[in-house]
């Protein structure tokens, strides 16, 4: 079953036994991870799914990893790169961090070294400075799990908490109904709608007009800040 609480990385690589290996390696050292194998591929799983960093080779067919990365923060991208590239002089690692790239790892590396890279990107990123999430008239404890609406506490199933986290960790950010059905290994996309409606119902003032938890669309679901 899927942990929600992995970080989930995107291994880009057009070296079918890379991936496998890093897919492997990743996995066992508690990520969550997909893959792709060019730019294209790279493009249509951004719109399914929020990753908290991308491992990039560079040398790919068609356009290559430099000029996606590049592309990609162009459009106001985010989210970490790692680039991996058989290229290792100052040059191209000066190229690849140019082009909007937080780390570079020349090739071959060892996975350790890989793992500690990952780790150390994952660790610069911004946390919580607060276990207290508010939304509405309700406040969500990320240590306790607990939710209260006007300090009442409400009791949420486990699919529910599940979801209630997913939107919490991507907070002010859409997410795609396609992510959230795979993260709490629904059967379909209708029944995450099913689940949403269950979860307005206890944090909505008013079920028809939600404010906490709004419909984008084209895009998923968002939990809208206090």
């Amino acid at each position: 079953m899927t942990d929600i609480n992995k970080p989930h990385l995107l291994v880009i690589d057009d070296d079918t036994r890379l991936r496998k290996l890093l897919n492997k390696y990743l996995s066992e050292n508690g990520f969550q991870i997909s893959q792709a194998s060019n730019a294209l591929e790279t493009k249509e799983l951004l719109k399914l799914f929020t990753f908290d960093l991308l491992i990039m080779d560079v040398m790919m067919p068609g356009q290559n990893g430099q000029e996606l990365t590049k592309e990609l923060r162009a459009s106001g991208f985010e989210t970490p790169i790692l680039m991996l590239t058989a290229m290792g002089d100052i040059d191209n690692r000066i190229s690849g961090l140019e082009a909007g790239a937080d780390d570079y790892l020349p090739k071959p590396f060892e996975p350790k070294e890989l793992l500690l890279r990952i780790n150390n990107i994952l660790k610069r990123q911004t946390p919580l400075k607060t276990t207290d999430i508010y939304f509405g008239s309700c406040r969500y404890n990320t240590k306790t799990g607990q939710l209260y609406q006007k300090n009442e506490p409400i009791l949420l199933t486990n699919t529910e908490q599940d979801l209630l986290k997913i939107l919490i960790r991507h907070i002010g950010n859409p997410v795609t109904r396609e992510e959230i059905a795979q993260q709490i290994q629904t059967e379909n996309e209708r029944a995450v709608d099913v689940q949403i409606t269950r979860l307005r119902k206890k944090i909505e003032t008013d079920i028809k007009k939600p404010l906490c938890i709004q419909t984008v669309r084209g895009q998923g679901y968002v939990l809208v800040p206090k």
